[in-house]
């Protein structure tokens, strides 16, 4: 028994030493690579390796950008949280229920919309009459979702947080440089009247955009 003990003992003690001899192994083998990838490192020019260890700008990965907002959801991401008063929970609402599904640019294309409505003489002055103009009388709502019977439940935290920042940049005032002024939009799976002899100013995501026709003196 004790003999056993014995030659446990000195197999244990030499899987040990096997052990600190194949970690001295590794750190030798590991130090000697980083050895290597400094040296090939230190004949890299500063500009070559600061191009590439830097984020590639918005431009250089595709993404549209406006005076400093960016139409991604990285950009939004970065932005603070949101919140404002009920003009801005109007918006927010809004696009919520229009365009919650939609790509960043097609969040903001819907909001402009909405506020180029407000600066129209033709509707209404304020984001929430504007948003709420027919609510309440079937087929005469301007946003289906105020009028199609179903309640205004915010299911998905996350989509609600993404519309309030685009809430919140759209009335701080960010250039609406989108739609070309549209007042109009429908899904593409429609076909509405007046799409016919409304001018289409862009077509962003799942909608078509358009500008009501100004009237002149003489027509």
């Amino acid at each position: 028994m004790k003999a056993f003990r014995a030659t446990f003992l000195v197999a244990l003690l030499s899987c040990f030493a096997s052990a600190a001899v194949a970690d001295e192994v590794l750190a030798s083998r590991l130090g000697a690579l980083l050895g290597q990838e400094r040296q090939a490192l230190a004949v890299v020019p500063d500009s070559r390796l600061a191009a590439l260890t830097s984020v590639p700008s918005a431009q250089e990965r595709g993404v549209e950008t406006q005076s400093g907002v960016i139409y991604d959801r990285a950009f939004l991401a970065s932005q603070p949280a949101a919140d404002g008063n009920s003009e801005w929970e109007c918006l927010a609402e809004a696009l919520y229920f229009e365009a919650r599904g939609e790509s960043v640019r097609g969040m903001f294309a819907v909001g402009e919309v909405i506020l180029n409505r407000v600066d129209s003489q033709l509707y209404p002055d304020t984001l929430c009459a504007v948003i709420n103009q027919g609510t309440g009388r079937r087929y005469a709502c301007q946003f289906t979702y105020t009028c199609d019977g179903l309640a205004e439940n915010i299911a998905e935290p996350r989509a609600w947080e993404r519309v309030g920042k685009v809430a919140r940049l759209l009335v701080d005032g960010v250039p609406r440089a989108l739609t070309g002024g549209a007042t109009h939009y429908h899904t593409k799976a429609v076909n509405p009247s007046w799409a016919r002899v409304y001018p289409r100013t862009a077509s962003i995501g799942s909608h078509y955009f358009y500008r009501k026709p100004t009237r002149t003196a003489s027509n």
